[in-house]
């Protein structure tokens, strides 16, 4: 396969656009491209588009994610790097992966089994393509295609909780003694983020990260309603469940009620295994640096670790920074160069367990 073809590959996925739960479109252009190449490839019934290739007697899922969130960012090629909502996060991952996969010939299509796995909805709360992927396979080895840049390998990813908070109280005159409901929902705020820098430790990956994302006050005359919405990202030292009853904790004196949504446990991965000495040694060759690399935010590699006890590693071209930006873009040399890193770390996971 040649890098017209995987620049092809990357400017079709980044021009059909794929908000989360619309997917439909991309899906069917990446099956189409993978038959033509030499996979066994499908839509299945969570609409993640499908590619498997090889025999051998393990199994490397490369999990990435197709769908992307809102905004429309016009498709162009600048300066060496393409432009285009999803070039970054995180179509160019997936195309990466499909590439490198349809380079391999020969004994590595005997030493392995390769399933391309392009997920639906992982930047929606659902995460429905990985959920449905992970009760399908059962890996000896999985790449998580985010953005790591071309010398970086993301061995973990933060937790996550999302509280709906809510106060409802009879109306009274501003002049009076008492609380509104306003006020309420404002002291358990306060009590969230003091609770979140006392139980932090340090450094960003192993701090509590507390967002307000949402807060609003109405009154019908009668009754008092207010209504927040707080984020928490979470270090590996708090489980959701476990931040979900130090938070009711914290109500007991307050008329607050809350709804908890969002459940996903911080994961961390070991950085010495196959996989990784493969990625590291496929780096080397082309004059790169390997780092690694742990992220505040959330991926399917939290979705799926919790079943996949396997070694994990997420990686993929691009700068992270520019996620959800109307700037996203990726640069095609470094894509191309992961292609190739891909490829000879794959042929290497396929020869070794060939031995």
């Amino acid at each position: 396969m040649t890098s017209s073809d995987a620049l092809a590959l990357l400017k079709g996925a980044v021009s059909l656009p794929s908000v989360s739960g619309e997917e439909g479109a991309v899906a069917a252009f990446l099956v189409e491209w993978m038959r033509a190449h030499g996979f066994d490839a499908h839509v299945d019934e969570a609409g993640n588009a499908v590619g498997e290739r090889g025999e051998g007697p393990v199994t490397v899922v490369l999990l990435g994610h197709i769908d992307t969130v809102p905004g429309d960012i016009a498709v162009r090629e600048e300066d060496g790097a393409l432009y285009g909502r999803g070039s970054v996060d995180a179509k160019g991952s997936f195309c990466a992966f499909v590439a490198a996969v349809a380079n391999l010939e020969g004994d590595s299509l005997k030493g392995a089994r390769f399933v391309c796995v392009g997920a639906t909805e992982e930047e929606a709360p659902s995460s429905k393509g990985a959920r449905h992927a992970v009760t399908r396979y059962r890996p000896d080895f999985v790449l998580i295609g985010e953005p790591s840049g071309e010398s970086g390998l993301t061995l973990g990813y933060k937790g996550r909780l999302v509280v709906k908070a809510a106060v409802e109280k009879d109306n009274f005159h501003s002049a009076g003694d008492g609380t509104s409901a306003a006020d309420d929902l404002a002291e358990f705020w306060f009590r969230v983020r003091a609770w979140a820098r006392e139980h932090s430790g340090q450094g960003p990956f192993h701090a509590i990260q507390a967002t307000l994302q949402r807060f609003a006050g109405d009154t019908d005359g009668l009754t008092q309603s207010a209504h927040a919405t707080v984020g928490l990202r979470l270090p590996l030292a708090w489980p959701p469940r476990a931040a979900e009853a130090a938070l009711r904790a914290l109500i007991v004196d307050l008329p607050v009620t809350l709804v908890f949504t969002g459940h996903e446990e911080a994961v961390r991965h070991d950085k010495d295994n196959a996989l990784t000495r493969a990625l590291r040694l496929a780096m080397r060759a082309e004059g790169l640096t390997p780092t690694f690399k742990v992220k505040t935010g959330t991926s399917d590699m939290n979705v799926v670790a919790p079943l996949w006890k396997v070694p994990t590693v997420a990686y993929g071209p691009g700068d992270s920074s520019l996620d959800h930006t109307p700037n996203e873009h990726v640069p095609l040399d470094e894509y191309l160069r992961c292609v190739r890193v891909l490829t000879t770390a794959l042929t290497r996971i396929a020869s070794l367990q060939g031995r």
